[in-house]
């Protein structure tokens, strides 16, 4: 007679919970744009997500204990004169946030402490280079104030944010539309994924192809016919990947090991209404004393929903098995350092007394020049087009300067 043999897994009782209704974000127009990324955005000091409004593109951010009803008149940042397509707090600064949009510029946002009193409209940089909307916004992990884009013109840039210039621009590599772009855990190489079904694996400074089409899966994981995008997490401290299915209500989690068959399947969190959108919780900004391992923060069509994942333990005590040293918020390089080929590992921190900043939010300084808007002009660049992009952008940026040319001398004219 046999007897199957049970896998044995810290993490295969882990469950998720939603919080009571009294802590969740209520009373907020989602955004309805058909678009594929996650809508919202979370650090241990806000809560961003991206809403409807009228005349542009806007995002609300919320401090993370401003929960309960979210009156209509809360300000919001919006600057952009499209709908706002994908939002990305900066590693390594919980006030500095990314925006890209359907008018096809990136901007850079900083949020004061305690949040907005009143509408933001004024980004404290404007990054312009793609032709088409901007979609997929990754800042690098250890490179202080590196940050890419990709838009549906297929182009890949990566921006120096604090001298406002796009340092990489990556244009004939991808044939169709880019689905997704992420960096590996130090920011030595990108991962993208395109209609052209292919996977590629870059490397960022080159603009070149390291690796593409691999031939075979390590494992194949069957899922169901849902037809909704699925918006993965992967935790690299516990081996653990949550798929979100967008327009699903469940959230699927497996445990990801270095033995075949590579991939176990753990449990489902279920509810009854789908979502929209999801954010998801860096590690500092979790409650350890709680055992708990990862946080989601589910959108639906009028409100913010968090999900706690954990793991059911009765000690109160810190548990080291679940929270090895993970990425903290100090970079570990400079942008024009890592431009210039310098590589910077991950700096990491312990969770054993909860998260607590010891240094102020790594300062965000922009190298001011003429122009507010810098354009990508003088960037190397990697395939065809170029000269017409620079051009496109040339033509721009002087329309812009005749702009501001004019209001001043009409701010002018009416003081004389």
């Amino acid at each position: 007679m046999s007897r199957k043999v049970v896998r044995t897994s810290k993490f295969r009782h882990v469950f998720g919970q939603a919080v009571k209704a009294d802590q969740c974000y209520d009373d907020i127009r989602i955004s309805q744009m058909t678009w594929d990324s996650n809508f919202c955005s979370v650090n241990p000091k806000f809560v961003a997500m991206i809403v409807e409004a009228s005349g542009g593109g806007a995002f609300i951010v919320l401090p993370l204990s401003k929960t309960g009803r979210i009156d209509m008149s809360y300000p919001n940042v919006c600057g952009h004169t499209g709908p706002v397509l994908d939002i990305e707090w900066c590693p390594h600064n919980d006030n500095i946030i990314a925006s890209g949009s359907e008018d096809c510029s990136v901007m850079i946002w900083e949020i004061p402490e305690g949040g907005l009193t009143q509408p933001l409209k004024d980004p404290v940089v404007k990054l312009d280079g793609h032709s088409k909307r901007v979609g997929i916004l990754s800042w690098h992990p250890t490179a202080h104030n590196v940050l890419m884009s990709a838009g549906c013109d297929n182009v890949v840039i990566l921006w120096n944010v604090a001298r406002g210039e796009a340092a990489v621009r990556i244009d004939s590599l991808h044939t169709d539309l880019i689905y997704s772009a992420c960096w590996n855990s130090d920011g030595s190489q990108i991962l993208t994924s395109c209609k052209d079904k292919k996977l590629r694996v870059l490397d960022p400074r080159k603009g070149t192809v390291i690796a593409k089409s691999f031939d075979e899966p390590l494992t194949l994981q069957e899922l169901d016919t849902s037809s909704g995008v699925l918006l993965p997490f992967f935790d690299p401290d516990t081996g653990v990947v949550y798929l979100c299915g967008k327009g699903d209500s469940s959230i699927r989690y497996f445990e990801v090991t270095d033995e075949a068959p590579y991939v176990h399947y753990l449990s489902m969190y279920s509810s009854k209404e789908s979502q929209k959108g999801m954010g998801y919780m860096p590690k500092r900004g979790l409650e350890v004393n709680k055992c708990e391992i990862a946080r989601f923060y589910k959108l639906h069509e009028r409100k913010c929903e968090p999900i706690v994942m954990t793991v059911p333990r009765k000690s109160d005590l810190f548990q080291e098995d679940l929270y090895p040293d993970t990425v903290g918020p100090e970079p570990s390089v400079e942008a024009d350092d890592w431009f210039a080929g310098k590589e910077g590992k991950p700096i990491l921190i312990s969770l054993k007394d909860g998260f607590v900043a010891t240094t102020k939010n790594k300062e965000f300084k922009v190298i001011k020049s003429l122009m507010s808007t810098t354009s990508a002009s003088s960037v190397p660049r990697h395939g065809n087009g170029a000269d017409v992009q620079a051009l496109q952008n040339e033509v721009k940026e002087l329309r812009e300067m005749v702009e501001d040319l004019t209001k001043r001398v009409t701010e002018l004219e009416s003081k004389n």
